[in-house]
């Protein structure tokens, strides 16, 4: 089991770091007293392999001491995130959120807690894992840094949603890429396949075996193969490319089928959806 504690100064990114855990597949608890960190801990491995990933966020408002970040079991595999920023950085960023920082009192300034809670996290920075200045960051850079220290040397590429559907039900709103294939033969108009799909031999057979199908599926996979590392690069989490036809039943979903077996073929985390497939037997 693994266990991640983001922690560090109020207002550096701890919760937009927790996010990007989030995506990664961690189970995240946000806003954690220090003093239940035991029981947590207890719990997680009590429940076996059911939280194999698991990230904690805790911070100052705890106002307690923090010994029992390091008093964790072994089994936890626990590492420390320590997320921060220059004060300068933190006082705009608060004062553009009009928030008061969490140690700020009456006539005490932004600069003077940010100042105090750094002497206080002295000694959790000094014996963190990973330390991660979010000065100059954008989210896209903070999710790098953290995917390149959880998997050093490796390269990790989003996972990939391919979706057929029928341009006259509409184009799927959470298609990032639209591809259309209504230049390739239409079975439609074969009465022996007609009320067959796209997923059915005869009618993969048709849409796709001829010049026109192989060149697209070949062109489409070498655009993805040179667009996925340059989302992954930006921050993106999954990619959805949506494949539509006349009525999503045919063309789009042989094709739909074809490009997610070929992307899988390349080790690309891809599965297939088809919106429309069976809409118009349905009705």
């Amino acid at each position: 089991m693994e266990l991640i504690i983001v922690t560090g100064l109020s207002g550096a990114g701890k919760t937009q770091a927790a996010n990007v855990l989030e995506d990664l597949g961690y189970f995240v608890m946000d806003n954690v007293p220090v003093v239940l960190l035991g029981r947590i801990a207890e719990f997680a491995l009590a429940s076996g392999n059911r939280f194999e990933k698991l990230a904690v966020v805790t911070d100052i408002r705890s106002q307690t001491n923090f010994d029992a970040l390091f008093a964790l079991p072994e089994e936890l595999h626990c590492r420390i995130l320590f997320m921060e920023a220059s004060t300068v950085r933190l006082v705009q960023r608060y004062k553009e959120t009009r928030r008061p920082h969490p140690l700020q009192t009456a006539g005490v300034s932004i600069e003077e807690s940010v100042d105090w809670e750094r002497r206080l996290l002295e000694d959790v920075r000094s014996r963190a894992h990973w330390i991660i200045d979010s000065s100059n960051l954008t989210l896209g850079q903070l999710r790098r840094q953290i995917e390149s220290y959880l998997s050093p040397g490796g390269s990790r590429i989003i996972p990939v949603t391919v979706m057929s559907f029928g341009y006259k039900h509409g184009i799927p709103l959470e298609a990032d890429l639209v591809l259309d294939v209504r230049f390739l033969p239409n079975p439609y108009y074969d009465a022996a396949l007609r009320s067959l799909t796209g997923l059915d031999k005869d009618v993969a057979d048709y849409v796709l075996q001829n010049v026109e199908a192989e060149e697209f599926l070949k062109r489409t996979t070498a655009l993805l193969d040179y667009l996925l590392p340059l989302y992954t690069r930006e921050g993106k989490t999954n990619l959805t490319v949506a494949v539509g036809c006349t009525g999503g039943q045919h063309r789009s979903v042989a094709v739909t089928a074809a490009l997610t077996q070929a992307l899988s073929e390349r080790g690309i985390n891809a599965e297939s959806h088809h919106r429309d497939c069976g809409r118009r037997s349905a009705q």
